[in-house]
């Protein structure tokens, strides 16, 4: 099978195995596992914060990031398709009992007139306070797209003094694909989550970084919440191997994925543009096809590909390290030749 459902999916290497079964490890609810320390430290350096704090997953980064910067009974503001809105089942509201609201833009985007309506800063005691801003950078549902407007934001919120949440999972696939460090996209936001098991190939793990007082109380809601690790530096130091072999290697992944949106886009029209394929994420949106999303995805399915839908007619495919080019390739055209 090629497995094109998420990015998600990948299988250590055998160097990273070999990391991982020779990392030093301890009792990080002590905080004495070693690798997950350096992990942590080495993750919170790369994003220019001072602190950090390894999970189990991006979902659970983000709920101790939102949390930390919103109090119960107030609001994050974020954009209709955001991950913290759609794909995490709510639990900032059940968890947090912290609520949403939201813009709709094209491909995710940041829309600064609708942020500058919805932001309720200090409205009395009638209406819920806008305690944050939560942006995601790629935007996952938005076909991978990298936030055009995301400083212009920042410098806004800074000069109100409303703070920023980065969801930013697949950080390092902005980066890569913009030139623009990783640091100077999280070091805006007083809180930022990056992703360790998508695009880079580690088995688990997310990081949440942060000041040091932020990730404090954060450490002590994941335990609150029943997610402290015990020796995790196994897993650690999986996150420690991709971040040291597998960064560079994803702009591959975002040629790979422009090959797709191309032979998608010559089969059906209209279904995808190439050129706003940004990384490694193609959504091909099949209403003027004639084919249901369920459809195609079980016809993918009996010739060996696995597609993902995101959608009433968005079909996803996202491009990872595990996939080759040639096998990205077939991928597309067995997927076309469903579309034709």
């Amino acid at each position: 099978m090629i497995d094109l459902r998420s990015d998600t999916v990948t299988r250590p290497s055998a160097g990273m195995l070999a990391a991982m079964t020779s990392a030093p490890v301890g009792d990080d609810v002590y905080g004495e596992d070693p690798t997950v320390t350096e992990l942590e430290e080495t993750v919170a350096g790369l994003l220019g914060h001072e602190a950090g704090l390894f999970t189990v997953s991006g979902s659970l980064a983000n709920i101790l990031g939102v949390r930390a910067l919103s109090a119960p009974g107030t609001e994050v503001l974020c954009e209709a398709s955001a991950h913290i809105a759609r794909a995490e089942l709510g639990a900032h509201a059940a968890v947090s009992g912290i609520t949403t609201r939201t813009w709709s833009a094209p491909a995710g985007q940041i829309d600064l007139a609708q942020i500058r309506a919805l932001i309720s800063a200090d409205l009395g005691p009638y209406f819920v306070r806008t305690a944050a801003v939560s942006v995601e950078n790629t935007h996952n549902f938005g076909g991978g797209s990298i936030q055009r407007s995301y400083d212009v934001l920042a410098d806004e919120l800074d000069a109100i003094g409303l703070p920023l949440h980065l969801d930013g999972a697949r950080l390092w696939n902005a980066s890569v694909a913009s030139g623009v460090p990783v640091s100077a996209y999280a070091s805006r936001a007083a809180a930022a989550s990056v992703c360790l098991s998508k695009g880079l190939g580690a088995p688990v793990g997310s990081v949440l970084v942060g000041s040091t007082e932020l990730i404090r109380e954060a450490r002590v809601w994941r335990k609150r919440l029943g997610a402290g690790w015990r020796q995790a530096g196994v897993l650690a130091a999986a996150g420690l191997y991709a971040l040291q072999h597998n960064v560079d290697r994803l702009a591959e992944d975002h040629a790979n994925a422009r090959l797709i949106a191309e032979i998608l886009a010559d089969a059906a029209p209209g279904s995808v543009k190439p050129d706003q394929v940004d990384t490694n994420i193609v959504v091909a949106d099949l209403a003027a096809t004639g084919k249901s999303v369920p459809e195609v995805v079980e016809a993918a399915r009996t010739e060996g590909i696995l597609v993902g839908g995101v959608g009433p007619t968005q079909l996803r495919l996202v491009t990872h390290l595990d996939v080759s080019t040639s096998g990205c390739r077939r991928a597309g055209e067995v997927v076309a030749g469903l579309l034709r």
